[in-house]
């Protein structure tokens, strides 16, 4: 590539630190260092024009588990494994919220519900049985119960007369988050390159030099923070998981507020600005979106409009606006890594699809280890 010295001197000189992705975790990061080493320069590389993966992708859930999801990882980890899990996934909200403001968020603790087919009676039945036990484990957490029961007070279809809601749940506006975070790090002279694809690295005593689709140069250290792309740069354990997105057009007179889980936890749905936001269907296809592309399928899209229409809008008309798709990064245990890969290179990967909730923590995590 074709630079000139000013270029050279100003930006790919005397590097500190090199983060790689531009998302919740690498701005986050940025900020912690740039609050430890306030003299240190720090260059952020992003390979899309916005952050790419989750980061501007997902569907503004401030959330950290339904009840059926708690009750499930309760089968595959230890209970002192599943409250750490929540406890991080809660203080690392509380920092977010702590980092930007809840207006520059747009935070609003409309509360959570879990929806139930019908199809699903006996998994309700289990939840219901086990709501106490979940509520007194959490207790000393939240001070509260978490969880209640409330009636079908938005007048969904084919679902359980009878919802499981959580006070504590809220949502965000993914966009206004992510432009604060950049605004942000922006403000404390955070460096930030975008449409920047790094190919690879190599380290030696002083310094990594790394490789990129338009030129090399070298930091101090290096600190990976692509989440679902993770394994094409590192040897970790991250498989990419596509999450599937639409959001209609607005809907006059929309009475529905709030988060929703439905067939746990497969699909999500919420309101914003006057439109009903739905995602999820993983599960029809988990080795097919087990993919880096940025597209969508008819088979997930057609069934993301079909719970539209016949379980949660049924009786209202609604037009699809946009259709989008983000990538997670998930494994066979839900805690992230966080961790030294050699000398001076550090990775902050896999947050198994709560990157909202964890992405500051995990941020913040990775800056710590370099100090």
């Amino acid at each position: 590539m074709n630079l000139s010295y000013w270029e050279i001197k100003s930006w790919l000189t005397n590097i500190d630190f090199c983060i790689v992705g531009s998302g919740i975790v690498g701005l986050n990061c940025a900020l912690r260092l740039k609050e430890q080493f306030p003299k240190s320069k720090i260059l952020i590389l992003e390979k899309g024009t916005l952050p790419q993966g989750a980061s501007t992708k997902n569907a503004g859930f401030a959330c950290f588990g339904s009840l059926s999801e708690i009750i499930d990882d309760l089968n595959t980890h230890s209970e002192e494994d599943v409250i750490q899990l929540i406890s991080k996934r809660v203080n690392g909200l509380k920092l977010l919220r702590q980092t930007l403001g809840d207006k520059q968020l747009n935070y609003q603790q409309l509360g959570g519900y879990e929806l139930f087919l019908d199809a699903d009676e006996a998994l309700f039945q289990s939840c219901i049985s086990k709501k106490e036990t979940i509520n007194k484990l959490l207790k000393p957490h939240f001070k509260d119960n978490i969880f209640s029961l409330k009636d079908n007070i938005f007048n969904f279809k084919n679902v359980n007369k009878q919802y499981i809601f959580n006070q504590f749940e809220g949502q965000i506006d993914t966009g206004k988050m992510m432009e604060s975070l950049l605004e942000k790090a922006h403000s404390k002279g955070i460096k930030i390159l975008n449409n920047m694809q790094v190919e690879g690295f190599s380290e030696d005593t002083d310094s990594v030099k790394i490789k990129t689709n338009q030129f090399e140069f070298s930091a101090s250290k290096l600190l990976i923070a692509t989440n679902g792309f993770a394994s094409k740069l590192i040897n970790q354990k991250v498989k990419p998981a596509r999450a599937q997105v639409l959001i209609t057009k607005p809907i006059e007179n929309l009475h529905i507020k709030g988060t929703f889980h439905l067939d746990r936890g497969y699909y999500y749905f919420r309101n914003i600005d006057n439109r009903i936001l739905i995602g999820g269907g993983r599960n029809l296809d988990f080795k097919g979106e087990e993919t880096t592309e940025f597209n969508q399928t008819a088979i997930i899209q057609n069934k993301l409009e079909a719970l539209l229409k016949t379980t949660i809008l049924p009786e209202t008309p609604f037009e699809i606006d946009y259709r989008w798709s983000g990538i997670m990064g998930i494994g066979n245990q839900k805690k992230a890594i966080v961790k030294q890969l050699s000398n001076r290179v550090f990775c902050g990967v896999r947050l198994g699809g709560m990157g909202v909730a964890i992405g500051s923590l995990v941020g913040k995590e990775l800056a710590d280890l370099t100090a």
